[in-house]
């Protein structure tokens, strides 16, 4: 808006910022990586794709014990290819649920026509694990468990060092969606037994959607032959096709993984899992200390609460209208989130991609402005 003092949102290449959990704000150079055109069979792309390939399992220190299948799509491309190949006819998995990702991880596996058992906390409560114990004590046909690492209905992190570790005690198989985790939170096969991790080009890596991917354990996945209820989605066949001839059994997104590959690039120059971590840590952190200085109420405990995206309580005030907030905080260059729960009205706020601490400040600024121009003050905002 002319005259305000506040900083406009404004990315490398003059866009408003994403304040969303993916698809984020991206560098230039990742959008540059795609104004070229390069053939699917050609040795320049198959070289490129083979690196992206080989970098993931470097990222949860599964180098020597897991193997990248890329999947054709978005994350929940990748995640229904991970349920539907890796969860056998016969077997039965345990739903983890706290969240909308949870609830459309049980509508793959009623579509597949698996067997499985739900445990549901409410959407800012992670598992019970004395319950998630006494299920897999008392149900000898699970055969699997399924978590999601950060569920972005809330922005909830979910403690899957000690559902995995219940899992392998038990003999259980542990499959995880770490789709708007990976590549910022710690994440490591050698301290934990997983058989099979999903996410998406769009998410930490902060590249641009179109390609999900399965980081599975190479020993489990030789398993799955036979499994997979759909052509397109059977990960055994991608993978088996890869060995054979380095190549996608279907069209691939090219551009989509070139870009994917110069984000990975960007990723180790930062410093990887960790220095990202710890950009996404201190855009939270401004963030929340922040809306709370200007009254708004966190939907989670700061121990349950990931660097990811952040939920708010909606103001009760009646002049505060979120289609106007969002449409005003759009004008000046951020775009935000609407709320996901079930159980309160809320909005939510990204703190990943191509953004820093100083865009945070910036967007905060802006929300201040945005409440005055409403005529809400910051009591007012939390009553």
């Amino acid at each position: 808006m002319e005259g305000t003092r506040a900083p406009k949102g404004i990315s490398e290449t003059g866009d408003p910022l994403l304040l969303t959990p993916g698809p984020l704000t991206t560098s230039k150079n990742v959008k540059q990586a795609m104004v070229h055109d390069w053939g699917s069979r050609d040795q320049a792309f198959i070289s490129i794709n083979k690196a992206v390939l080989e970098q993931l399992p470097k990222i949860l220190n599964g180098s020597e014990t897991h193997v990248t299948v890329p999947m054709q799509g978005s994350g929940t491309f990748a995640v229904e290819a991970m349920l539907t190949t890796f969860i056998p006819p016969a077997g039965k998995v345990l739903l983890l649920i706290n969240g909308a990702y949870g609830q459309r991880a049980k509508t793959i596996v009623e579509i597949a026509r698996r067997k499985y058992v739900v445990h549901e906390t409410a959407e800012d409560r992670p598992p019970d694990l004395a319950q998630v114990e006494a299920l897999l004590k008392s149900d000898a046909e699970i055969t699997h468990v399924f978590a999601v690492h950060c569920e972005t209905t809330s922005g909830i992190l979910n403690p899957i060092v000690a559902i995995a570790r219940l899992a392998e005690q038990y003999g259980r198989r542990f499959l995880l969606d770490s789709m708007s985790a990976f590549g910022a939170l710690p994440l490591d096969v050698k301290t934990m037994t997983v058989d099979a991790v999903a996410a998406s080009s769009n998410k930490c890596i902060e590249g641009v959607p179109g390609l999900g991917f399965v980081i599975a354990r190479e020993a489990a996945l030789k398993e799955t032959q036979g499994n997979a209820t759909t052509l397109v989605l059977d990960l055994y066949d991608q993978w088996h096709n890869f060995q054979k001839t380095g190549q996608y059994r279907f069209t691939p997104p090219i551009h989509v993984i070139v870009s994917f590959h110069k984000a990975l690039q960007e990723f180790l120059a930062e410093g990887g899992q960790l220095g990202r971590g710890l950009r996404y840590s201190e855009n939270g952190r401004v963030l929340v200390e922040g809306m709370q200085a200007l009254g708004f109420k966190p939907l989670l405990q700061a121990t349950l609460q990931a660097p990811i995206i952040y939920t708010f309580h909606m103001p009760r005030d009646p002049r505060f209208v979120f289609q106007s907030f969002y449409d005003s905080l759009k004008v000046r260059g951020y775009v935000i989130y609407p709320g996901k729960l079930t159980v309160a009205d809320s909005f939510r706020i990204g703190c990943i991609g191509r953004i820093n601490a100083a865009h945070m400040r910036g967007f905060l600024a802006n929300v201040s402005e945005v409440l005055a121009e409403m005529g809400v003050t910051r009591s007012e905002v939390a009553a």
